[in-house]
């Protein structure tokens, strides 16, 4: 081989290799390209998907915008926004005060022993009844513009109830008596009440609300919810210094049955203070 060829060969050499090394230095750079960019674009998502959290961290829940909504009050009711609730005959002249929660397993104790003692007092014209429903066991304060975390059934239950009192009086204390009985209370930390289809379930068992199209419409599309929290706000701001549940009042004066403030949990006890409020 002459020296000509033997030149020619390696200068064909080195520049394959300087090809092959620039093709290798190309394809090294485009991984490098498409590495960085996937790190961007996950960077991204993960920034996104943290600005999203946070949105929705802050966002207002369902209830909460609900504190300075419109509120529908149901028929059967007077004052602002309908809070006021009063049921019983007209030629009653004295007023019981009723304060529950719906999830409050003490009322639902009361209720279960001393209701129909109640009732029998409101048909028989003793007195009238004025019910102040709180939502304090889902850990609202509505005094204080506060929508708690501790559930929603009470304000659900307590919409529900809206939507039998607009059905009527009786259908509404019927519908009280069901949720509070024995068969359909749930225990204090189960949230039952929150279940829509579980208050129509209860309601069933009201004559006046079995298939009752209107009330179920009502509760499915939450047509008393502000009344709720209106209720709940009236609760959290009386006058009467009811911090609990359930608690009764007439004259401006809290029935109790000892000096501790309990209240009336017996038959017995609650006539007594009743009796003794009607001739003060």
């Amino acid at each position: 081989m002459s020296k000509r060829n033997s030149q020619v060969a390696k200068t064909a050499a080195r520049e394959r290799l300087r090809e092959e090394r620039e093709r290798q230095a190309r394809r090294t750079k485009a991984r490098r390209q498409v590495v960085v960019a996937a790190s961007v674009v996950a960077v991204l998502a993960a920034a996104g998907g943290i600005g999203y959290a946070v949105v929705q961290a802050n966002k207002p829940g369902y209830w909460e915008g609900l504190k300075d909504a419109r509120v529908v009050a149901p028929a059967h009711t007077t004052g602002t926004d309908g809070t006021t609730v009063v049921l019983g005959k007209d030629t009653a002249k004295k007023t019981l005060k009723v304060y529950e929660d719906p999830r409050c397993p003490i009322c639902a104790q009361f209720e279960q022993t001393v209701g129909p003692t109640v009732k029998k007092d409101i048909d028989d014209g003793k007195f009238k009844i004025q019910y102040i429903g709180g939502t304090f066991i889902d850990g609202d304060s509505l005094g204080k513009g506060k929508i708690g975390s501790n559930g929603e059934g009470s304000k659900n239950a307590m919409s529900a109830m809206g939507a039998a009192l607009n059905v009527g009086t009786e259908a509404f204390l019927e519908y009280k008596t069901a949720l509070y009985s024995a068969k359909y209370h749930p225990e204090e930390t189960d949230d039952k009440f929150k279940s829509d289809a579980y208050l129509i379930k209860v309601a069933d068992t009201v004559p006046a609300l079995k298939g009752n199209a209107a009330f179920r419409k009502a509760v499915k599309n939450g047509t008393y919810d502000a009344w709720a929290l209106a209720m709940s706000k009236t609760f959290d701001t009386n006058k009467d210094g009811v911090t609990g549940t359930p608690s009764f009042v007439m004259n401006g004066k809290m029935l109790t049955t000892d000096s501790q403030g309990n209240p009336p949990m017996t038959v017995a006890d609650f006539t007594k203070v009743v009796d003794a409020a009607l001739k003060a």
